[in-house]
């Protein structure tokens, strides 16, 4: 089964299981930076590439994103990534399918 994982603001279960649990991790990967998360610098992905014209930006966040989700969730296997963009204000939302690994939960 595939799931879309968008990065709109929802709030966290901290009791979340099973899949739950694993698209909640995916979410947060997408929702965060590299250097944001105090304990864990190197946690997510680099936004390096933020201000680069958009066709750009976006390849290069994609990679960024399926490395990022297989080093932190790798009970999920990155099936697309496509875009929400706004090309007037710079902006590219990115949303992810995935398929949970067998034997993952």
């Amino acid at each position: 089964m595939e799931y879309e994982v968008p990065t709109t603001r929802k709030s966290i279960d901290f009791g979340a299981t099973g899949v739950q649990e694993i698209l909640q991790n995916v979410w947060m990967i997408l929702s965060s930076t590299q250097y944001t998360c105090p304990l864990d610098r190197a946690f997510a992905w680099s936004a390096e590439d933020v201000d680069k014209p958009l066709p750009i930006a976006q390849a290069r966040m994609t990679a960024r994103l399926v490395d990022a989700i297989r080093q932190y969730e790798p009970r999920v296997e990155v099936v697309g990534v496509t875009y929400q963009s706004d090309q007037l204000a710079g902006r590219l939302n990115p949303i992810v399918k995935v398929r949970i690994q067998d034997g993952a939960l």
